[in-house]
């Protein structure tokens, strides 16, 4: 009777609001995540320039990042559509396309399904069989794994790290058609990254998601000891894996120093955190966070060492990629 309600409310004041001023594409853009799709195709993008030797060949790179996008695209959709009802008990995302009903669910439901298929489908045609099925395998985690155990355990942040990371072994794989020690490295970072990332949202926003039914760390750990110590935890762990591209002889000296920096600043940020446990601090965790990922990639990307590119191979070749 209250999820009734409270979505016809939202549904009347977006309806007499925000349906004429918001466009259509700030609709979609919210309905597949549009700066989440971004980030997930500067990662494979990162793991495909890493693994590539030069010349880059632009055409497979297109054919990935479209690929790559719409399973993105469709796994936000029906992500969304899954949490539609829960969506619409959160001020943070009570605004989203489906529990403000600017979209019915049905459509929705279709479009996420269709843009999954479509984008599994055209990286099958269009690329070779590992980034497939690891792009598929990212699809299914995401959604049958990661989204449930949102509801059934704290530990869903850590589940929910693997089809996070896995985009930029995509990129890689695309490439060299192998998994190796440069594409893990690109793994274990995104997925050591997303832990205080996500913690942080989870102590920001921490009555919203047990209001809502959601089980993340703070639920269990009300006095936040444990959330701000794993992300400590995972801050630490991240300056020596960060430094793996270095010794994968995939970028120079340059980034290592790079990502040396950020990783102290990380760390020091993990640590403020856990001394002083408000808001404040899981903020300045959180927007560090966004700060360090993306300058990490562009030191690991214009540093790329000379070594890394004479490394690709035959894979590169999309005839025999699609063969």
């Amino acid at each position: 009777m209250v999820l009734g309600e409270r979505m016809k409310s939202t549904v009347e004041t977006m309806q007499s609001d925000s349906v004429g001023v918001r466009s259509a594409w700030g609709v979609f853009a919210d309905l597949v995540k549009a700066r989440l799709t971004a980030l997930v195709l500067l990662t494979t993008l990162s793991g495909f320039y890493l693994a590539s030797a030069n010349p880059m060949n632009w055409g497979l790179l297109f054919h990935i990042l479209l690929g790559t996008g719409l399973l993105a695209c469709g796994a936000s959709v029906l992500n969304q559509y899954s949490e539609r009802e829960l969506d619409a008990l959160m001020p943070r995302t009570q605004n989203r396309p489906l529990p403000s009903g600017l979209i019915l669910p049905e459509k929705a439901f279709w479009f996420g399904v269709v843009l999954s298929i479509t984008g599994v489908a055209y990286l099958l045609w269009k690329s070779n069989l590992l980034t497939t099925v690891l792009g598929a395998l990212t699809l299914s985690l995401y959604l049958f794994v990661y989204t449930p155990l949102k509801r059934l355990t704290p530990w869903n942040t850590l589940v929910g790290a693997v089809p996070g990371a896995l985009p930029p072994l995509m990129g890689w794989t695309a490439v060299r058609g192998t998994l190796d020690m440069g594409g893990w490295a690109l793994f274990l970072i995104l997925f050591l990254w997303q832990m205080p990332h996500f913690l942080a949202i989870a102590w920001m926003y921490q009555d919203q998601y047990e209001s809502a039914g959601y089980c993340m760390m703070p639920k269990v750990d009300p006095q936040g000891v444990r959330t701000s110590r794993h992300a400590l935890f995972f801050a630490v762990v991240l300056l020596p894996i960060s430094l793996i591209p270095v010794l994968a002889h995939t970028s120079g000296w340059v980034y290592g120093v790079t990502a040396l920096i950020l990783g102290v600043g990380f760390i020091w940020r993990a640590w403020q955190f856990s001394a002083n446990l408000d808001r404040s601090r899981a903020r300045q965790l959180f927007f560090y966070s966004i700060i360090y990922l993306p300058l990490l990639l562009m030191a690991l990307t214009f540093n790329k060492s000379e070594g890394a590119q004479h490394q690709g191979h035959v894979m590169q070749d999309p005839l025999l990629i699609t063969e």
